[in-house]
């Protein structure tokens, strides 16, 4: 592991490591994607549901984005296949280029609608979490103190209320991130993407007991690290978690 040797397969004696790298470089851009495209939606969202909580607008909001966590991802996957790759041909439905990133334009139309599909689920649950934490601080003394000295509901929540609040939602947003790495089988499967969730099914099939433990090894390694990033996002996002006795 020190070494980054995870051996030979045990059907055709490649190099496990080699395979995992090639395989990495679908499914990280994968799961980066997604998780960019479901802070996009998902946060300013997520702030105007709590902000315009009483209004007609907050109301459709909280709802979308409970309609979207029900979705299931496979029922996604195929219903933005149907539309944008069968209805309306702009997408590819399924596959990846052979020679992988050497047209990075062609590769980037083949990740569109995994990206859609991840994110619309990811991105909802996120949307959630957003407007718990903004509603949370919308009641705090200290956001009254701002604007009792001059500052408007939208000033004080940019200025104080949303780094407070995002401490929350960097824990949920690191989990979710665990999630759409360990978790991008489903989609990989869907739109026919080499990637380790589609390599470690097909391994798991041919009990190539070598390439499933460093592909287990490489799922959890990340895991591991975007947790540790998450603490390190939290000790620059709070103060607090700086200070020494």
């Amino acid at each position: 592991m020190v070494t980054g040797d995870f051996g030979r397969s045990v059907l055709d004696g490649t190099s496990v490591s080699g395979q995992l790298a090639e395989k990495f470089a679908v499914t990280g851009p994968l799961a980066a994607g997604a998780v960019v495209l479901a802070l996009a939606f998902a946060v300013p969202l997520g702030v105007l549901a709590a902000v315009r909580r009483d209004s007609r607008l907050g109301s459709a909001v909280n709802t979308v984005g409970q309609f979207g966590i029900a979705l299931p991802t496979l029922w996604t996957g195929l219903l933005l296949v149907v539309v944008f790759a069968v209805q309306v041909p702009w997408l590819p439905a399924q596959g990846f280029p052979v020679d992988g990133w050497a047209d990075p334009g062609q590769a980037l139309r083949s990740l569109v609608l995994p990206w859609l599909t991840l994110a619309l689920a990811e991105g909802a649950v996120l949307l959630r979490f957003v407007r718990s934490a903004v509603l949370d601080v919308l009641h705090q003394d200290w956001l009254r103190t701002a604007r009792a000295k001059g500052r408007t509901r939208t000033g004080a929540l940019l200025r104080h209320g949303l780094r407070n609040a995002a401490v929350p939602v960097v824990s949920v947003l690191g989990l979710q991130i665990a999630a759409l790495v360990a978790g991008a089988v489903v989609v990989e499967q869907v739109f026919v993407l080499p990637g380790v969730g589609q390599m470690l099914i097909t391994d798991v099939g041919n009990r190539d007991l070598d390439k499933v433990q460093g592909e287990i090894l490489l799922l959890t390694g990340t895991v591991l690290v975007v947790g540790f990033l998450v603490d390190l996002a939290h000790r620059l996002i709070d103060p607090r978690l700086r200070s020494t006795v």
